[in-house]
């Protein structure tokens, strides 16, 4: 079997992201697809910028779980911008054994509950 790296996981988990993005009218200005350098997308929607952090994990990891502490750089860093920042975690699963990483070229289970806003 042929399984997703984690980074291969990040930018599955990017895409997913950046699609519902596109479909609700941002406009991407910068997109990082490096792991844990965030933001992975700046955005402008109505004359706003927005950055985007997004996290892919596997299940049975709850995909909305994050730790605030983690984000205080990329907090002090928006602020310089007057930037809003948004949290995408992205579950991704197994079909045949969530035990299992994911496989190339295979369908899988998304838990992916939208952006939240961090403050």
């Amino acid at each position: 079997m042929n399984f997703l790296s984690a980074q291969e996981m990040h930018n599955l988990a990017m895409k997913i992201v950046g699609d519902q993005l596109k479909k609700s009218g941002y406009e991407f200005l910068s997109v990082n697809s490096k792991l844990k350098k965030d933001p992975q997308f700046v955005c402008l929607k109505d004359k706003k910028v927005f950055f985007v952090i997004i996290r892919a994990v596997r299940f049975p990891n709850n995909p909305d779980y994050f730790n605030l502490d983690n984000f205080k750089k990329i907090i002090e860093h928006a602020k310089g911008f007057k930037a809003k920042i948004f949290y995408a975690g992205v579950g991704l699963g197994n079909p045949k054994n969530l035990k299992l990483k994911l496989e190339k070229n295979q369908s899988y289970i998304l838990n992916y509950n939208g952006l939240k806003k961090i403050e």
